[in-house]
């Protein structure tokens, strides 16, 4: 009987390669004349949208782009960022979304490391990424798109994205030959050296896609909000699985909260995605609604774990954020606090600690454990005893490019490393702790810089916080906390020790405060490298 069941082979009938492709084919069959599409006065629907993406594609091949070449882009969130997340993949190309805040010289070494062979950019950083050539000491083929929405950035140039639109269109499937193969490359920030390439594979876009509408409980036909840069692990993979709901794409180009509100309000806006410090801006913004939004809205929120008080802010403004977890290695979110119903019987400010903690696995993971790193078992499920998290899944990277003592020490003994201290809940639900480099060690007892945070975060004058090392004669390092104020208070140093001293123990409040604007990425995190190396700095 066993030679039965091995005697099948894959074939066109029983084997299609995953893709997220797939998902743009189906809705443009599907849901042709629905709204896809909405940018102040233009608008789209499906149809539209997979007749362009097949224009873009074809051009973008008849000027010689295939498989495996990339194609790097420096935009704002706008229509032809979210195109392009299809057109250059359907040909075989490696989408490479350049973080549009960072120096030429970054930027240059991402063009030369990831071997860029064409650069598509907003006009409106183009003297950016001429910097970037002339440290590269190269010019590399240049299509600029210009936003008539967006700044006035003078002469457009030679080569320009409308006459991509001009086609010829691609006329293939789309497919790839190998679901393994590469559609995308996304860098990490750097915070300890240059940023890594992490590569995206078709497999792991279209799980991802598809296991997160089935994880965020995505309706058919809702309207989701960009507001996550598509700049950072594709905006969360999300230009991936709208189309598989129908959904339309509402964007702003600058997520400013004037604009997010007004955009919420005239799009119906029903899903959004967003770092903590957003919603923070959006709780705190002066243009916010008078009233909680009924129905309420769905919100994703990714990154260093959101404040309580923020929580409970958005909460209260009709809010409901499920925060998630993951790294630009494993495509994004990986982890979700999927919301139990008993903790409706909870206070406001309950609910809101069991909110920011990291939760359970999506559906298209496979395992997120929290192992003790030198004997490789799970930690007990105390909510006390730390471990590093370790991941397995089809969401996970192949690697990273050109660098394989990176992915080797990555991917060691079959899980991929995450470098973040985490505790597991009696509930099963994981709680980020640090970073592993983020830890403080102080007289041999760790501190949770998060925890900190947390509560520097509940003093009603600060505005942000971040917690680092800084080091001491006696015990070694001690916390020191980096605080930016609300504008209009001035409490001084003391007063924050002493607030903190009220709410930890006493190893655990900030032996110092330094006051400041908090310099932070592109996503909204804060850069606490900086801030460690000041802290080493003044010692």
């Amino acid at each position: 009987m066993r030679a039965h069941f091995e005697a099948g082979a894959a074939n066109a009938a029983n084997y299609v390669p995953l893709s997220p492709i797939s998902h743009l084919n189906r809705a443009a069959k599907v849901h042709g004349p629905r709204l896809a599409v909405a940018y102040g006065d233009l608008r789209y629907d499906y149809q539209t949208l997979a007749n362009r993406v097949r224009a873009v594609a074809g051009a973008l091949q008849a000027r010689g782009i295939g498989r495996g070449d990339t194609v790097s882009v420096i935009c704002p969130n706008i229509p032809e960022l979210y195109e392009l997340h299809y057109a250059v993949p359907m040909i075989g190309a490696v989408l490479n979304t350049v973080n549009i805040r960072l120096e030429a010289e970054t930027i240059a070494y991402i063009f030369g490391n990831a071997d860029t062979k064409m650069v598509i950019v907003d006009s409106v950083y183009a003297s950016l990424v001429h910097a970037a050539f002339d440290i590269l000491g190269n010019t590399l083929p240049l299509v600029t798109i210009r936003d008539g929405q967006g700044p006035d950035a003078g002469t457009v140039g030679t080569s320009d994205y409308n006459r991509l639109l001009e086609g010829p269109a691609f006329t293939g499937s789309g497919l790839p030959e190998d679901e393994w193969q590469a559609l995308a490359l996304n860098y990490t920030s750097g915070t300890s050296g240059r940023p890594k390439g992490a590569i995206y594979h078709h497999r792991g876009a279209a799980l991802m896609a598809m296991g997160t509408v089935n994880g965020w409980q995505m309706p058919h036909y809702a309207s989701y909000l960009s507001m996550v840069p598509m700049f950072h692990c594709n905006g969360w993979c999300h230009p991936w699985m709208l189309p598989l709901a129908g959904a339309k794409m509402v964007f702003t180009r600058d997520p400013v909260p004037q604009r997010i509100f007004d955009a919420i309000e005239a799009e119906t806006v029903t899903h959004l995605g967003a770092a903590p410090i957003m919603l923070q801006m959006l709780a705190e913004s002066p243009h916010a609604p008078k009233a909680p939004y009924s129905p309420r809205l769905r919100v994703m929120t990714a990154g260093a774990p959101p404040p309580p008080a923020t929580l409970e802010k958005t909460g209260a403004m009709g809010l409901d954020v499920m925060h998630v977890y993951g790294l630009t290695e494993t495509f994004g979110h990986i982890t979700q606090c999927l919301w139990q119903e008993k903790w409706a019987e909870l206070t406001p400010a309950e609910q809101a600690e069991l909110q920011a903690h990291q939760g359970i696995a999506f559906p298209m993971v496979e395992e997120v454990t929290v192992l003790n790193r030198e004997t490789g078992d799970p930690v007990p499920m105390d909510g006390e005893t730390q471990g590093e998290v370790a991941i397995r899944a089809n969401t996970v990277m192949k690697g990273y490019y050109k660098d394989e003592a990176a992915s080797a020490e990555a991917f060691a003994d079959g899980w991929f490393w995450s470098g973040d201290v985490a505790v597991v809940h009696a509930n099963g639900y994981m709680q980020i702790r640090d970073r592993l480099k983020d830890v403080i060690i102080s007289g041999g007892e760790n501190i949770s810089s998060v925890e900190v945070e947390a509560v520097l975060y509940r003093h009603p004058d600060v505005l942000a916080a971040a917690v680092v090392a800084k080091p001491d004669a006696k015990w070694g390092e001690v916390p020191c906390a980096y605080v930016e104020l609300r504008e209009g208070t001035a409490p001084d140093a003391q007063d924050i020790i002493t607030f903190c001293r009220g709410h930890l123990a006493g190893f655990k409040t900030p032996k110092a405060v330094v006051f400041g604007e908090l310099p932070k990425t592109a996503t909204g995190k804060i850069k606490k490298f900086e801030l460690r190396q000041h802290a080493r700095a003044e010692g």
